[in-house]
């Protein structure tokens, strides 16, 4: 064979993005797993840690998982801009190592409100799930966003199916400590097989001689600017909205459904992660669709279906009927998230990936900070399940906005 043939330049390329894509993919169910193991018992943390002030911990609870979402709605524009500056690999790098050790020490706090504080700077630190998105967006063929955005909410989901299973069982056996230490650990593997698996070939783009917050800026606003983008993030905030809505709820509405609680927790967690196995299994089948017949068309119809599923959650009366349409509801969710994903990846130019995945993270993350609170305030004003209807409406609402959005038509990339 010609040295011509084996060193082909289109071929390392190939190489080094498919490379680049499995290291994540791996490295993200580990993320997934350690954040979603603690991720269903936060309100029962917060409860058998008790108050050392005068807030009530039905608002602790809802404040334990808004203010990690409000610091990195404030944080991840910036490391994504940076990102575009020193790489994408030590942003991801970043956010592992340092998701590490803020997880240890919340298994040490005492109160409440410490464990509150410990979140909020988890998400000004962390933003795993942006900084990968990034790193992979920027070496990956146009062409092939679909399919890469979908392996990696696969990668997502099957952490996320398998952590609140873990996390219920260990924290109804061992206590909630427990699940603290294996995150860590977890996301301590992580980061280093990021650091030893990847070689980034990261080459800073030129960028104008001004101030760093000025530039960050005008590149922000340069991205609003491209069409479809300011649209996408809207549906991007509103998926986040609706997906979120029923968490500071979930575990309450089941014990509702439930005659025995003894098993509150692993249950609790076993409908969780219902819905992140179905993601997986059709995350990756529909973001390859949607490289065929467009994003925009996918993300419609699995708004639609979410429609339907979120509220005949409502009228449910059994555990079992809750377990199964949260499964049936996780088919439309691999749908829509690596359809938003892939349709940024397309309106942008190169070189701005981590600077749209840092504004699109922020975005999501401001959904998640108003989406405990209004879900919560769904329920106390008429019931638990209105919170359910009122989530139906923000798919349904995604479903129209939809048909807006401009299908980009894209060259195919050398090298695909």
């Amino acid at each position: 064979m010609k040295l011509s043939k084996i060193l082909n330049p289109k071929k390392i390329l190939n190489i080094q993005w498919q490379r680049t894509l499995v290291i994540i993919f791996i490295a993200q169910v580990f993320t997934a797993v350690g954040f979603s193991t603690i991720f269903p018992f936060l309100p029962l943390y917060v409860e058998s840690l008790g108050t050392s002030t005068s807030l009530s911990l039905e608002f602790l609870a809802g404040l334990v998982y808004s203010a990690q979402a409000f610091t990195m709605m404030i944080a991840s524009p910036f490391w994504g801009a940076l990102a575009d500056r020193v790489g994408r690999k030590p942003m991801v790098e970043r956010a592992m190592f340092g998701g590490a050790v803020l997880i240890l020490l919340m298994a040490f706090v005492q109160t409440a409100e410490q464990l509150v504080f410990l979140r909020a700077v988890q998400g000004a630190v962390t933003g795993v799930v942006a900084a990968s998105n990034a790193l992979v967006a920027a070496v990956t063929p146009r062409n092939r966003t679909g399919f890469a955005m979908g392996l990696l909410l696969v990668s997502m989901g099957a952490g996320v199916a398998i952590g609140p299973v873990i996390g219920g069982i260990v924290a109804d056996a061992f206590g909630y400590s427990i699940a603290f230490y294996a995150t860590a650990a977890l996301l301590f593997v992580a980061g280093l097989l990021v650091h030893f698996g990847i070689e980034e070939q990261f080459i800073p783009r030129e960028l104008a001689n001004e101030k760093l917050i000025a530039s960050f800026v005008k590149e922000w606003r340069k991205i609003l600017a491209t069409s479809g983008t300011l649209l996408t993030f809207g549906l991007s905030f509103l998926y986040m909205l609706g997906r979120m809505m029923i968490v500071p709820i979930a575990p309450l509405f089941i014990a509702t459904l439930m005659t025995d609680t003894t098993l509150l927790n692993t249950f609790t967690g076993l409908v969780i992660g219902a819905a992140a196995a179905t993601v997986t299994i059709s995350a990756a089948f529909l973001g390859r669709l949607g490289d065929r017949i467009g994003h925009r068309r996918i993300v419609g119809i699995s708004a639609a279906g979410a429609t339907l599923l979120y509220f005949a959650q409502s009228f449910v009366t059994a555990g079992w009927q809750l377990l199964i349409l949260q499964a049936m509801v996780g088919v439309c969710l691999g749908g829509i998230l690596p359809g938003i994903g892939a349709l940024l990846a397309r309106y942008v130019k190169k070189g701005e990936e981590g600077a749209v995945y840092g504004l699109n993270n922020s975005i999501r993350s401001a959904g998640r900070a108003i989406a405990p609170l209004l879900g919560a305030s769904v329920a106390a004003a008429f019931d638990l399940r209105a919170t359910f209807i009122a989530t139906s409406v923000i798919f349904l609402i995604i479903t129209v906005l939809a048909r807006f959005l401009p299908e980009p038509h894209i060259a195919r990339d050398a090298g695909a």
